[in-house]
């Protein structure tokens, strides 16, 4: 399977809502973020606490382009938590922090537009 950013690509293959199932998506608020001038392309570290089931997690995002360092604590952000973990340079990411390309192929995070409890599921 290939990702792509281009909004006018035709849509992946049919999956089974079992499939869909698999992908473990949850919801944590951003608690840390340092800068990370190790990693290819311009980036953040993040720690994420998806409440008391799964705890903080660590995540390696490419969101530079439209995310100052200091707006991103407190701010609720959707992931993959079901992931193995991926070694990005120096980091180890704990999970797959989500996001759409802008019309410049920039991550803009996917989030709830109303607070949410840390852990909440997306179905």
């Amino acid at each position: 399977m290939h990702l792509t950013h281009d909004p006018t690509a035709p849509a992946a293959d049919q999956i089974g809502f079992e499939d869909f199932l698999k992908a473990d998506i949850r919801i944590g608020t951003i608690v840390a973020v340092e800068e990370f001038p190790e990693a290819r392309k311009p980036s953040y570290k993040l720690r994420i606490d998806f409440g008391p089931a799964i705890g903080e997690k660590k995540s390696c995002a490419q969101i530079v382009a439209n995310y100052h360092i200091d707006e991103l604590p407190g701010r609720q952000v959707a992931a993959v938590v079901n992931f193995p973990p991926r070694q990005i340079g120096p980091a180890m990411s704990e999970v797959l922090t989500l996001g759409f390309a802008d019309e410049a192929g920039e991550v803009v995070l996917f989030a709830p537009d109303v607070k949410v409890p840390n852990g909440s599921r997306l179905f």
